[in-house]
């Protein structure tokens, strides 16, 4: 469509297409979510559980559910409405191997190549669609385990090998932006350490 609309009408339109995000205003649902947001708010839902905090898990849950009456639950419907999502005080069961791999664009980043080609490129020198990535990615075990040490959870990761892993492997040739001079500045462990900070603020 972009090189419909740039030929006919002599726009200059560009297409990008990042790979998975992650960052500030995150969708946080413990049902809705996409991998790296769920597993923070899961993360630090289990290490609230493992200090038995359980107001701060209410006052959460209140927070980033919407239309859930937590406050009215008691404790021990509560902590089994937790399990039901796999979060417990010593463990966080996850869904499939932990095998699959993924990559993690900071979205802090995303808008900067954002602003990086609309000031110094056009569509008839790179073409109108192009990747935003990091051009490198982590399995979803790994992704975990820099969770749980940002959190601070000190309980196991136990996978259900009965649950579906999604596709094995997903990763954007990034190579093009690349060669224009643009790179990610937000390394995985500091976006992932300033996301939970955002995400626990008051």
């Amino acid at each position: 469509m972009c090189r419909h609309y740039n030929t006919q009408y002599g726009t200059d339109f560009l297409s990008l297409m990042p790979t998975n995000l992650y960052g500030p205003n995150d969708n946080f649902d413990l049902t809705g979510s996409h991998v790296l947001a769920a597993l923070i708010r899961k993360f630090h839902l289990a290490w609230l559980l493992s200090l038995n905090d359980l107001n701060s898990i209410r006052r959460d849950l209140s927070r980033w559910s919407e239309g859930s009456a937590y406050h009215s639950r008691n404790d021990q419907e509560l902590v089994s409405e937790l399990g039901s999502q796999g979060i417990f005080p010593d463990r966080l069961v996850l869904w499939g191997t932990g095998t699959p791999f993924r990559e993690f664009l900071h979205v802090d980043d995303l808008a900067a190549a954002c602003l990086f080609l609309m000031q110094t490129s056009d569509s008839l020198r790179i073409g109108e669609i192009i990747n935003v990535g990091v051009g490198k990615d982590i399995t979803i075990g790994d992704l975990a385990e820099l969770i749980r040490s940002i959190v601070g959870f000190e309980g196991r990761i136990n996978f259900d090998t009965s649950r579906p892993d999604g596709t094995p492997k997903k990763l954007l040739d990034v190579s093009k932006i690349l060669e224009l001079g643009w790179e990610p500045r937000i390394a995985l462990k500091e976006g992932i350490a300033a996301t939970y900070l955002w995400y626990c603020r008051d």
